[in-house]
C-alpha cells in the first residue's frame, strides 16, 4: 500500500501579494503585479518591466543577522516555508524531525549576490569578496537554510530544472511521502533574479517582452495573438505535504490531495520546446496515468502559459493531444498573466493557485486576453475569475533544457 499525500499548509510570496489570502485575492481580482523595474536602473535595457515582490521585509520572518547572510531568493524561501508551517498549524515539536524534509528548487539561485560580488571583485579586488559569497549564491541554500531554520533532518534536496524546478520538488516530495521515506515535506520553488545580468541575459536570448515598457500591465498576455515574450517575476511558493493518516490524526485542514506526478524531457533544444508540444503531452499523460484517473475527470489546468509564441502554441496542442474533445470542456488559465514568469518559483506558486482554486471553487483568469490566435481556441478563462467546482486539476511547468513536470491535485473527499 502506498501512502496517500495531502496538502495542509501554504506559503506564498508573489508580485500580487504576500501570504495565501492576499495572493489568491489578487488572482480572483485579476490584479496585475507587473510594473517598471525598481531594483536597479533599467533605463538602458530593452525590457524595463518585471513582476517584483512589493513590501517584503525579511526581518518579519528571519533574524536580522541571519537574513543578511542570505540572498533574497533564500529569504523568500525561508519566509514562505514559515508561512506554510503556520498555516498548517503543525507543531514540529510533536513529530520526529528525522521524518520531516525539504525539497525547494531554484532555477538560477543567488544571481543578485553573484552580481554584487563581481562588482566588488572588479572594482576593489579579491580581498573585498564576502566570506558569505558562495553560501549566499549557491542554489541549494534555500533548502539548506529552511532545514536549519526549522531544525528538520529528513530528506533535503534542491532540484534545478529551470522553470520546472518548483513542480519537480513538489512531485518528488509527494513520492518521498508516498513511499514512506518521510511523513512531512516542505516543497516548492523560489527565485529572485531581477538583476542587471539576469534581465540582460533573457533580453539577449530574445525571450522577454520588450514592447510594453510604457504599458507594463498589458505586457504578459498568455495565449493572446499579440503575445511577444514573457515578463520576469520573483517570489516563492512553498506547500506543506503530509501523510494523510498523520494529517487526519491531528485534525489538520486539508486543502487538496496530491494524486499524480509526471516528469520527462523533450531532448530537443536548450530553450525551444519540441514541436507540437509532443513531450509536454507525454508528461501530462504520465501524470494522469500516475493518478489512475481518466482525462475526462480533469476540470482545470493551471497552464505553464508563458506568453511566448512557442510555449503557448505547443502547450495548447499538447492539451488537445491528451484530452481530445474534453480539452474544450475544461478550463485552462495562466496566472503568469498577473505575476509574470517566476522561473524556478513558478511551479510552487502556481501549485498554490491551483490548490486554492480547488479549495474555494474559483478559477483564476488569464488576464490581457484580447485577440484569439489561430488554433489557440481553448477556454483560457479570459480576463475574469470564474466560480466553478474544481474537483481535479493539473499544474504544468516546462523549463529550458526540455524539462517537463506536471502534478495532479484533487479535492480531498475522505
Amino acid at each position: 500500500m502506498k501512502n496517500r499525500v495531502v496538502i495542509t499548509g501554504l506559503g506564498a510570496i508573489t508580485p500580487i501579494g504576500i501570504g495565501k489570502e492576499e495572493f489568491f485575492a489578487g488572482l480572483k481580482a485579476g490584479q496585475n503585479g507587473i510594473e517598471k523595474i525598481t531594483q536597479f536602473d533599467a533605463a538602458e535595457y530593452d525590457c524595463q518591466i518585471a513582476g517584483e515582490v512589493k513590501n517584503f521585509n525579511p526581518d518579519d520572518f528571519i533574524d536580522k543577522k541571519e537574513s543578511k547572510r542570505m540572498d533574497r531568493y533564500t529569504q523568500f524561501a525561508v519566509a514562505a516555508s514559515k508561512m506554510a508551517l503556520a498555516d498548517s498549524k503543525l507543531d514540529l515539536s510533536t513529530v520526529d524531525r528525522n521524518r520531516v524534509g525539504v525539497f525547494i528548487g531554484a532555477g538560477i539561485g543567488g544571481m543578485r549576490t553573484l552580481h554584487s560580488q563581481y562588482e566588488k571583485l572588479f572594482s576593489k579586488g579579491p580581498s573585498r569578496i564576502s566570506p558569505f559569497f558562495i553560501p549566499m549564491m549557491i542554489a541549494n541554500m534555500a533548502s539548506g537554510q529552511v532545514a536549519i531554520a526549522l531544525n528538520i533532518h529528513g530528506p533535503s534536496e534542491c532540484i534545478v530544472t529551470a522553470c520546472a524546478s518548483g513542480t519537480n520538488c513538489i512531485g518528488d516530495a509527494f513520492y518521498a511521502i508516498r513511499q514512506g521515506e518521510a511523513t512531512i515535506m516542505f516543497a516548492g520553488g523560489t527565485e529572485s533574479s531581477i538583476s542587471p545580468a539576469g534581465v540582460a541575459g533573457f533580453i539577449a536570448m530574445k525571450a522577454l517582452c520588450v514592447d510594453h515598457n510604457d504599458d507594463p500591465h498589458h505586457a504578459s498576455r498568455p495565449f493572446d495573438k499579440n503575445r511577444s515574450g514573457f515578463v520576469m517575476g520573483e517570489g516563492s511558493g512553498i506547500v506543506l505535504l503530509e501523510d494523510l493518516e498523520h494529517a487526519l490524526n491531528r485534525g489538520a485542514k486539508i486543502y487538496a490531495e496530491v494524486i499524480g506526478y509526471g516528469r520527462n524531457n523533450d531532448a530537443y533544444h536548450i530553450t525551444t520546446p519540441a514541436p507540437n508540444g509532443e513531450y509536454q503531452a507525454k508528461c501530462m499523460q504520465l501524470a494522469i496515468d500516475s493518478a489512475g484517473i481518466a482525462p475526462e475527470e480533469v476540470d482545470y489546468i493551471n497552464a505553464h502559459g508563458t506568453s511566448t509564441h512557442f510555449n503557448d502554441d505547443g502547450e495548447t496542442k499538447a492539451i488537445k493531444t491528451v484530452f481530445g474533445e474534453h480539452a474544450y470542456k475544461l478550463a485552462v488559465s495562466s496566472t503568469k498573466s498577473m505575476t509574470g514568469h517566476m522561473l524556478g518559483a513558478a511551479g510552487g506558486v502556481e501549485a498554490i493557485a491551483t490548490i486554492m482554486a480547488i479549495d474555494e471553487g474559483i478559477i483564476p483568469p488569464t488576464i490581457n486576453y484580447e485577440t484569439p490566435d489561430e488554433g489557440l481556441d481553448l477556454d483560457y478563462v479570459p480576463n475574469n475569475s470564474r466560480a466553478g467546482k474544481v474537483n481535479t486539476a493539473l499544474s504544468n511547468s516546462f523549463g529550458f533544457g526540455g524539462h517537463n513536470a506536471c502534478i495532479v491535485l484533487r479535492k480531498f473527499n475522505g
